[in-house]
């Protein structure tokens, strides 16, 4: 929490943010109706605003407060919000943050409507400002988020996935869209920051993966396990399945009760985690010079230590 708060106290950063949740309140209440309603709810469950933030603190100090940077965040938070709905429909999750998901509340066919509507009400703030540059960075991430998408389906139930194809997963499912906020602040020829999102971005998935092996479902908001139930080969399920062949099984399908034990006991958690402290590295070594290295760095240590 202390160095959430060291952020937190970032100059502008407050204003932003309340620039930002206007904008989104906006943005998702445009067109009133079912889906509007369903995209209010869903901004109303709240999040990090992650992506955002990293919008923030890539942008120079003197333009945080601009249209760019906060249709940029706007943006990218929006695309966030509709492929947690769209992944919540594909999972049949039934609750994220401790709420019903929107396909567990409304349906399957007003799930998929909704993240659509999410991801059109995205692109529609950065069309809003004529910047053709930030159309192209995002629309290059959401097709990342779909090849990725797809990529998972195909990797489902099989244990034997190498650990380079979930990276290659993660890089376009995560990292492309935290790559993009990035952008989005800094432009394209920002320095490192493309390459400090992307390498924070499979960081972040990586701590992910590992808190629904073992998060508690008071401080994630999720049920643990959700991924081998899924059949989706995680990095800590990937290791743990080399050396214990009841998670492999597990993984590819079959029922096996003590798998996520089975899995803490192979100590591929910790290894999963020395991946993740790895790009976090990559990421800090990707800063040369940036007007806001101090928050940017202690952003990597954040996704990694996170609890939830």
């Amino acid at each position: 929490m202390n160095a959430l708060a060291t952020i937190r106290q970032a100059p502008g950063l407050d204003r932003y943010l309340d620039l930002l949740e206007h904008r989104l309140e906006r943005a998702v209440a445009a067109f009133p109706g079912r889906l509007g309603d369903v995209g209010t709810d869903t901004l109303a469950a709240g999040g990090k605003r992650l992506r955002p933030l990293l919008v923030f603190l890539s942008t120079p100090m003197d333009e945080r407060d601009g249209e760019r940077a906060v249709a940029g965040g706007a943006a990218v938070e929006l695309v966030h919000m509709a492929t947690l709905v769209h992944d919540d429909l594909l999972d049949g999750a039934d609750l994220r943050r401790g709420r019903p998901t929107v396909w567990a509340e409304h349906g399957e066919a007003t799930a998929r409507a909704a993240g659509d509507y999410l991801f059109a009400r995205a692109f529609a703030q950065l069309a809003e400002t004529g910047d053709a540059e930030a159309v192209q960075i995002l629309s290059e991430a959401t097709l990342a988020l779909a090849r990725g998408e797809a990529m998972q389906r195909r990797q489902a139930f099989r244990p034997e996935t190498s650990v380079d194809d979930y990276l290659a997963r993660c890089s376009l499912k995560t990292g492309k869209l935290f790559e993009a906020a990035c952008l989005l602040g800094s432009g394209t020829n920002g320095g490192g920051l493309g390459g400090f999102g992307l390498a924070l971005g499979i960081a972040f998935q990586i701590a992910d993966d590992i808190l629904d092996c073992c998060g508690d479902f008071d401080t994630t908001g999720k049920v643990a396990g959700v991924d081998l139930r899924d059949g989706t080969p995680t990095l800590p399920l990937i290791l743990a399945a080399r050396r214990d062949d009841g998670v492999a099984r597990a993984l590819a399908g079959e029922d096996v009760p003590d798998a996520l034990d089975r899995v803490a006991a192979t100590g591929a958690l910790d290894e999963a985690r020395e991946f993740a402290l790895r790009y976090a590295a990559e990421a800090r070594a990707a800063l040369d010079g940036q007007p806001d290295r101090a928050s940017l760095e202690t952003l990597t240590h954040i996704v990694v230590d996170r609890e939830g």
